[in-house]
């Protein structure tokens, strides 16, 4: 479960965030509203990556442990942008390797967890390709299983669908969601789009703790 104690952030005395809130294992919450209204920000203090303008206080709690002073590194979770962010020097299977936690250990091992992956996706004979060839929604798919492998506590979706086309934003997002379902990983989207809200099916919040209606 991710916990939100209180969650205040505020930059040059302006409230930006207040948020308490419990997203349960598979669950997902959406945090909606417009562009420098505070969504971002919100997820920059859960990962650890805050800037030093912004005051916070209050607490974050995953699995029942306080994470709030614990480095990016510790805190295990992932991060979904509005690009895939591959990393143009490696490959699909390379990409998808950066993600695998250090308790799969031998090449083998870690080829069948790769294969496997990309077979749960419908990417198969993908690992060798290079990421600058595969269309949108194969980045899309690539960059979501490289942040499960990672098996992460939770997962954080910062508009991760704004730049796909209608079609594609929705099997994308159908996906993500159903993922991270089956993995119990509680998630927290962030977006200003109605439609995304809906389809996450949780509880929609204004940054600042109102409940929205849809």
């Amino acid at each position: 479960m991710l916990e939100l104690e209180a969650l205040r952030i505020t930059r040059d005395d302006r409230l930006l965030v207040d948020l308490t809130l419990a997203i349960r294992p598979g669950q997902v919450v959406t945090i909606m509203g417009p562009s420098g209204s505070g969504k971002s920000t919100a997820l920059a203090a859960i990962t650890g990556t805050l800037a030093p303008a912004f005051a916070r206080t209050g607490r974050i709690i995953l699995n029942g442990n306080d994470i709030s002073s614990l480095p990016t590194r510790l805190r295990r979770v992932g991060l979904m942008f509005q690009e895939p962010v591959l990393f143009p020097h490696l490959s699909v299977a390379g990409n998808l390797a950066f993600g695998l936690p250090s308790s799969v250990r031998g090449r083998q091992a870690r080829q069948a967890r790769i294969a496997a992956a990309l077979a749960s996706a419908g990417l198969d004979g993908l690992a060798d390709r290079d990421p600058a060839t595969l269309s949108g929604g194969q980045k899309a798919r690539v960059a979501l299983l490289r942040t499960l492998l990672a098996e992460p506590a939770a997962l954080l979706l910062d508009e991760p669908f704004s730049r796909l086309d209608a079609a594609l934003r929705a099997q994308i997002r159908q996906s993500v969601f159903d993922s991270a379902r089956q993995a119990g990983i509680p998630t927290l989207l962030v977006t200003h789009d109605a439609e995304d809200a809906r389809a996450a099916g949780g509880p929609v919040l204004s940054p600042l703790g109102g409940t929205l209606p849809l």
